[in-house]
């Protein structure tokens, strides 16, 4: 499995909006880029995105930004996989032959590991407070 470069983009931009939820302060273009080291004209493809998806909200104008929909302990990383890539680990093979359906039973197992273990990690774990702290997951 190898996910792309936009969930990526996608899980540090929504970590660097979680770092100041519950504030007034709304998330600007220039700064989510300049922050994340994500290209701007890609980035606004992926707020787009994240908009539509109901993670993140925008207000238009000169006092405008984007901030999260719900609080950081609410959106899981799972929320994000599902939004950007859609089911990951979707099985395509028909389960045929002699050892098919144990294959297929085995793939649906780890799926769902994979699924729970996206489910546990919340946004706010990804959060960098202060300086050069870093969080591993």
């Amino acid at each position: 499995m190898k996910l792309s470069v936009k969930v990526d983009y996608a899980c540090r931009v929504l970590a660097q909006m979680a770092r100041h939820y519950g504030t007034d302060e709304l998330a600007h273009i220039e700064t989510l880029a300049k922050a994340e080291a994500v290209p701007q004209n890609y980035l606004v493809q992926i707020l787009t995105e994240l908009r539509n998806g109901g993670l993140i909200t925008s207000r238009r104008g000169k006092q405008g930004g984007y901030t999260l929909a719900r609080a950081p302990q609410d959106i899981t990383l799972y929320d994000i996989l599902k939004l950007i890539e859609g089911d990951v680990l979707e099985l395509n093979g028909p389960g045929g032959g002699q050892s098919g359906r144990r294959v297929l039973q085995v793939w649906r197992e780890v799926r769902s590991a994979l699924e729970a273990r996206c489910r546990a990690c919340t946004l706010d774990q990804l959060v960098v407070r202060g300086g050069d702290d870093m969080y591993y997951i």
